[in-house]
């Protein structure tokens, strides 16, 4: 992948595709490094999984025999002098059996912006838009955080504006939402 935001997108999918209802983005930008975080209360993974996820050839799905997502985040942060941690809770506590409230997981990757391989942030923007569009039940909370202000954006706000008969996932509201997120980030880049 050449631009930093299908890796947001791929890794975004697995919190969808692990049933989370309420799913954090971050991105920070601090001094020389990028920090992309993604919180999810999914269904989370045992610790065996989190430990099989440097596997390309582990993967949850079904659909494919392979799951590169994270190995390439994770080669990609050690190229530029990063790293990535994953942490998660299963939705049922693998000692007792007993449902765990706090389960989710949580994926933080650092990448060097001023190394040599960096690659181009791409559209945010679009990201953050296709995500909707393809799951407008979600919750997604997305920031961004940038020497010179910072990009917001919460669907549960949105949500309660609008009400139930409006989905997120309304070209108008995609519209919208477009126009909202390019205005924080051409403020951002004007200071």
């Amino acid at each position: 992948m050449d631009e930093f935001s299908l890796y947001v997108l791929d890794i975004t999918m697995n919190s969808v595709r692990a049933g989370a209802e309420n799913i954090d983005v971050s991105l920070k930008e601090d001094g020389e490094w990028l920090t992309f975080t993604v919180k999810d209360n999914g269904c989370g993974m045992s610790a065996e999984q989190v430990r099989k996820l440097s596997d390309p050839f582990f993967t949850t799905r079904k659909t494919r025999k392979v799951g590169l997502g994270i190995p390439f985040l994770t080669m990609l942060a050690e190229m530029m002098g990063g790293h990535v941690t994953i942490r998660s809770t299963p939705a049922v506590n693998e000692e007792t059996g007993e449902p765990d409230p706090d389960h989710g997981t949580v994926v933080e990757s650092v990448f060097g912006r001023n190394h040599i391989d960096f690659i181009p942030l791409g559209d945010m923007v679009e990201t953050v838009k296709t995500l909707i569009q393809g799951s407008p039940d979600v919750n997604f909370t997305y920031t961004h955080e940038m020497p010179g202000g910072k990009v917001e954006l919460s669907c549960a706000q949105l949500k309660a504006l609008l009400g139930d008969d409006i989905p997120l996932s309304n070209p108008e509201i995609l519209g919208w939402i477009d126009g909202y997120l390019k205005e924080q980030y051409a403020e951002a880049e004007e200071k």
